[in-house]
């Protein structure tokens, strides 16, 4: 592998673990401070949202990550485990595929979210009024309330995009963007969306989808998924997709 060639992989490993790791952490808690109101179904489920106390909920889950780029792909099966006391603690079960991709990227993506939540850095990514502006731009085709969100920085942790909520109730479904900052000139139209569904009667993300074009090398991609033996101690006992 040549020096040039390392250095953009270098580049694209620093984009995927970067706005993963901000969006794998990012706590539901925010406050709504938009000037302009326009929507009213929107903006009663953005309050509905924000009127709901803020916890952070323990729990065990498995994850699929899966990564793809320039003709390589990896992928790997962890088991992770979330509690106040310990943060966050992962064992990889099994694994396959490009052993750069998963060194560099997906294992790089699970100990980043380690170091963040060890330092307390969920603050800094928050969907919170101290990173974002929020603007209610209506309901969707899908019936669900859109919220526009504007970082306050440039900063590759944040993102330009938008989160949707139930109309009905403020359930947040998933959050959609772009990072507010290209970590490099090598990376361009990065994108990201998030799902988040209720298990367990908690609101928990459930996927984690990013797509980029990395100059020279096309398009990338990666992927990851969640499902849930417990949360906050009890047995999950809905269906999961």
């Amino acid at each position: 592998m040549g020096r040039s060639h390392v250095l953009v992989d270098a580049r694209r490993c620093t984009y995927r673990v970067g706005i993963a790791a901000a969006l794998t952490i990012a706590p539901l808690a925010c406050h709504f401070s938009a000037a302009e109101v326009v929507d009213p179904t929107a903006a009663a489920a953005i309050e509905k949202f924000l009127a709901r106390p803020t916890l952070a909920h323990q729990y065990s889950a498995s994850r699929r990550l899966e990564a793809s780029g320039s003709g390589q792909r990896a992928w790997l099966d962890v088991q992770t485990h979330f509690t106040l006391e310990s943060g966050l603690r992962y064992e990889v079960m099994a694994e396959g595929g490009s052993g750069y991709i998963r060194s560099r990227i997906l294992r790089s993506l699970l100990d980043e979210e380690q170091r963040l939540i060890a330092r307390g850095g969920s603050a800094g990514v928050a969907v919170s009024a101290a990173n974002y502006e929020f603007k209610p731009e209506g309901v969707n085709e899908e019936g669900l309330a859109v919220v526009g969100l504007k970082p306050l920085r440039k900063d590759r942790s944040l993102f330009i995009g938008r989160m949707f909520l139930t109309a009905a109730d403020g359930d947040l479904v998933r959050m959609e963007g772009r990072l507010a900052k290209n970590p490099s000139f090598w990376v361009t139209r990065a994108h990201a969306v998030r799902s988040y569904r209720r298990i367990n009667g908690v609101l928990m993300p459930v996927s984690l989808e990013t797509t980029a074009q990395l100059r020279l090398l096309g398009s990338s991609a990666l992927r990851m998924t969640y499902r849930y033996s417990h949360i906050d101690e009890q047995p999950v006992s809905d269906e999961q997709e």
